[in-house]
């Protein structure tokens, strides 16, 4: 004799559970690549001085300078392989030094 189940059939409550089981997976993991694969957009891009407008144009080369700077900077960090810690003094010192680029 087959168990009382109060007319409900076990087939199709978990299939239903296993397809929504299935679906936010399948979302958290959509989600989870899509926060992977947008990060390096938040990146800062350098600045391009020929497309803003004339009145701004000085000010762009001005960061654009100063962005180069910062990177050549934190390219000498990753060099000498500097610790996290001391990686910010490190790159003030380079961009406080004169006469290096």
């Amino acid at each position: 004799m087959a168990p009382a189940t109060n007319g409900v059939d076990l087939n199709v409550v978990f299939s239903n559970w296993l397809g929504r089981f299935a679906l936010k997976t399948f979302w958290y993991l959509a989600l989870i690549a899509v926060c992977l694969l947008v990060e390096p957009v938040f990146a800062q891009k350098l600045v391009d001085p020929n497309a803003v407008a004339p009145e701004y144009r000085e000010a762009a080369l001005k960061r654009r300078t100063e962005q180069l700077k910062i990177s050549e900077c934190n390219h000498k960090a990753d060099l000498a392989k500097v610790l996290p810690r001391d990686r910010t003094a490190m790159i003030n010192e380079c961009l406080e030094s004169p006469g290096e680029k």
